[in-house]
């Protein structure tokens, strides 16, 4: 009796890596052996390299390999991986995977093109075996963006864009775990390069043991407690994690005009307010005083910065910790220790913390350093000064201001304080935190006759490299600039 055939496995077609210029991005050698990349109005000088350097550099208009870089024997590649690198730095490129043709160019089939959402980005190939077994994060999605499929993840460093609809299904499989080996009998399997990319972006990751729990398996501890919408919305609402236009843009001002200022009125019979006067100034509460009389402050008094003392009164009166106790609950929840601040904050979880970048405060050195609310302290945290620089002129730019605030207060949120209790509402809860946090903020300043102006973006990224800490443990959520106003300063808003 003749034994059962063995079903082979499936060979994918060979597929080829390698970089292409975006397309809004020209490169232009110049007769003194500078290159020089130009893109949206601008340019930026890359450095010097031979003529034989940008003659290959051509090649990223369709598409460099980056295998032909692997081997640095010749001085020539050398400096092209050199320029390849830079432009990849500073998010200059996008990377494809193909199918060979007979020549290269127009006979290549575009499989994935992987477009990077972090500066530093760079492809790599993680290692896999056919046993391994591999299944989709459960923060993966595939989107219809314009009139491309894109893959991405709030976890990915790059988008994948596909090209070919047979991928998006064989990836759609990977909703449940499989072998590599099961993977190359299917029809559409996309290849073992296109896996080992998504592994090493965790749009992918693998299973260890058949009875292991997907949430626990993926990530850490911590990112059992992040659901999916959250994340995407803390990736997707700061910077550092997607390269989509930040701040105000007007992207849609030929659309359609702004709404107005103050919303019509309803129609019906109306209750005029104003019959019924207000009581005597003497009689006002402060309260109402200093809500009427906040406002932004963008630009700072370099000669009469802001004291150490005032620094600490500032900090005493708005996020310090004012008692501490441990709630048994007797409903059947888990006991919980609460740390009560100034300010309101949901479910008693008070996650945020304070992260002070200085530039200029009289008694207090320049750098960076975090405030213990609950002992009332400033801990001086160890990083490069061009990272300290960064936040400072981040915030400059982000305030249209003539020079950098004299404080850079980071707010951050240890996310799993509100969704270890509440889930899916977490993140909602964080960002209202913060609203009533930043107001407390704003009316401390204006009691003292200090300045202070929210900020509306911040670099998650930027804050992990410097910290060393993964920005779903703890990451920015908001940025409140502080110092001594100028008299000058008419911002006002």
């Amino acid at each position: 009796m003749r034994a059962p055939r063995k079903k082979s496995l499936r060979q994918s077609p060979p597929t080829m890596l390698s970089a292409r210029l975006n397309g809004h991005v020209t490169i232009e050698p110049r007769t003194a052996g500078d290159i020089v990349a130009r893109f949206d109005g601008m340019s930026l000088a890359l450095g010097q390299f031979s003529s034989a350097a940008a003659a290959r550099a051509r090649e990223l208009n369709t598409g460099l390999p980056l295998a032909s870089l692997a081997s640095p024997r010749k001085t020539v590649d050398k400096e092209v991986d050199l320029l390849v690198r830079r432009l990849a730095a500073r998010g200059l490129l996008e990377f494809r995977l193909v199918q060979p043709g007979l020549g290269r160019g127009r006979n290549e089939r575009d499989l994935v093109i992987i477009e990077p959402q972090a500066a530093d980005y760079w492809p790599h190939m993680a290692q896999l075996r056919d046993t391994d077994t591999l299944v989709l994060s459960r923060f993966a999605y595939l989107r219809r963006r314009a009139e491309d499929m894109v893959l991405e993840s709030p976890r990915a460093r790059a988008l994948f864009r596909i090209c070919d609809p047979t991928i998006a299904a064989a990836l759609a499989s990977l909703a449940a775990p499989q072998q590599i080996k099961q993977l190359r009998r299917a029809a559409g399997f996309p290849g073992a390069e296109l896996l080992a990319l998504l592994l090493d972006c965790e749009i992918l990751f693998k299973i260890r043991a058949k009875d292991e729990s997907l949430r626990t398996a993926e990530g850490d501890e911590h990112l059992v407690l992040w659901d999916f919408h959250d994340l995407l919305f803390h990736t997707r609402s700061t910077e550092g994690r997607h390269a989509n236009p930040l701040g105000g843009t007007y992207l849609y001002a030929e659309a359609l005009a702004p709404l107005p200022a103050v919303r019509p009125s309803w129609p019906g019979e109306k209750i005029d307010l104003r019959k019924f006067p207000s009581p005597p100034a003497e009689a006002k509460r402060q309260a109402a005083s200093l809500l009427r009389e906040r406002h932004s402050t963008r630009d700072f008094d370099v000669q009469q910065p802001i004291t150490l003392g005032e620094l600490a009164h500032f900090l005493d009166s708005t996020t310090r910790v004012q008692s501490t106790f441990t709630d048994p609950s007797g409903d059947g929840e888990p006991p919980l220790t609460f740390a009560p601040r100034p300010y309101p904050s949901g479910g008693g979880s008070y996650e945020l913390e304070l992260y002070l970048a200085v530039d200029t405060c009289e008694g207090l050195a320049r750098g960076l350093y975090h405030y213990d609310a609950g002992e009332h302290t400033l801990t001086a945290i160890d990083v490069r000064p061009q990272d300290v620089e960064t936040i400072l002129r981040q915030a400059q730019y982000a305030m249209n201001a003539s020079a950098p605030p004299q404080i850079v207060i980071t707010i951050t949120a240890r996310f799993g304080r509100v969704a270890w209790k509440y889930s899916s509402l977490a993140y909602s809860l964080i960002l209202k935190d913060v609203g009533v946090l930043m107001q407390t903020l704003y009316l401390m300043a204006t009691d003292m006759g200090l300045g202070g102006c929210a900020i509306g973006s911040t670099n998650i990224d930027v804050f992990e490299k410097m910290t060393g800490i993964k920005f779903h443990i703890e990451g920015p959520v908001g940025v409140f600039a502080l110092g001594r106003g100028a008299k000058s300063d008419t911002s006002g808003r």
